[in-house]
């Protein structure tokens, strides 16, 4: 097993996007401002920017044989990532997704999955030497259920810690939660997995109790302006956001997790206080403890959030200041 080593399996979408003062209601038309198109998807997100702050990266996905799938594929190899594992499905296309961004930086997004909704457990099976032998798997939600199931089943046995990005949210089952080390819910999706409205750190910490009893060893959940809030055990721990002024959203989330993959990995140690560099996370050999690793992915995120697009957003390791 090489502990550095981190799997992404999910999926890679092109992205629309057009920015407006605000999101149209429902049958509205509005004029926007600024088209821009970019490649995206969460699995990708995640992929790059773990890959930006020097991970050792491998990405499981699935695209077109069309355009937007081949360009996606240059680009992830420019990134350094390994893309041996890609598979061109020739009956569907690239997945796209469609945003709108509003003044205020939040968005909306639509989704047509295309070749992502037909990455499948023989997918994995293709893959299965390279997942075995990483020691982090990150995915998400925008691939199949049985397709997350069984790859999380197959790390977890091996002693591979899978990391989750319940996104976008859904019901999990308690079997999936039980193979996950490490879960990253928002707000929207820790109600989904507990019940309870998260409006701040109190519901938060209550709506992190519930998803922890559920199997998780490890809670962190994304709450946007307020920071991020992390279950570890019985400990619990507060992370204050990075005050900024946003821009768009998009991949801020994806910017979290990727970083927080690396951080737990290998420590991102070059150039970081000593602090920050003391003590080993829970289940990890060389990584940050992960208190300090979720510092590292808010920082990473605070810098996303300012800048438009998907990964065109995704800062670099020597962006990160402390």
């Amino acid at each position: 097993m090489n502990q550095s080593k981190i799997v992404v399996i999910g999926s890679c979408n092109t992205d629309m996007v057009i920015k407006s003062e605000r999101l149209p209601a429902p049958g509205e038309t509005i004029i926007g401002g600024v088209f821009l198109m970019n490649p995206g998807g969460k699995g990708a997100n995640q992929a790059v920017a773990a890959a930006r702050m020097g991970g050792n990266v491998t990405f499981i996905t699935k695209t077109g044989n069309d355009h937007f799938g081949k360009q996606s594929i240059e680009l992830y190899q420019a990134e350094k990532i390994n893309t041996d594992y890609i598979r061109s499905d020739p009956e569907h296309p690239s997945g796209i997704a469609l945003i709108t961004v509003d003044a205020k930086g939040e968005n909306c997004i639509v989704v047509a999955s295309g070749a992502n909704a037909t990455l499948s457990p023989a997918d994995i099976d293709n893959a299965k030497d390279e997942i075995e032998s990483a020691g982090i798997v990150l995915m998400q939600l925008e691939i199949p259920m049985e397709t997350v199931e069984y790859a999380a089943q197959i790390a977890h046995q091996k002693g591979v810690k899978v990391i989750l990005n319940p996104a976008p949210a859904q019901p999990l089952s308690d079997q999936l939660l039980k193979s996950v080390h490490i879960i990253i819910p928002n707000m929207t999706e820790a109600e989904m997995l507990s019940g309870v409205k998260v409006t701040d750190w109190a519901s938060a910490k209550e709506a992190a109790d519930v998803i922890s009893k559920r199997g998780v060893k490890v809670v962190v959940l994304t709450l946007g302006a307020l920071g991020a809030l992390v279950k570890e055990g019985d400990q619990i721990h507060q992370i204050d956001a990075i005050p900024v002024t946003a821009v768009d959203t998009t991949a801020a989330g994806d910017t979290f997790c990727g970083t927080l993959c690396v951080g737990l990995s290998e420590g991102l140690s070059e150039g970081l206080p000593e602090e920050l560099t003391v003590g080993l996370s829970e289940g990890f050999s060389n990584g940050l403890p992960i208190v300090d690793a979720v510092k590292l992915a808010c920082s990473a995120s605070a810098i996303s959030v300012t800048r438009m697009g998907a990964q065109a957003s995704i800062p670099y390791r020597k962006d990160i200041q402390f």
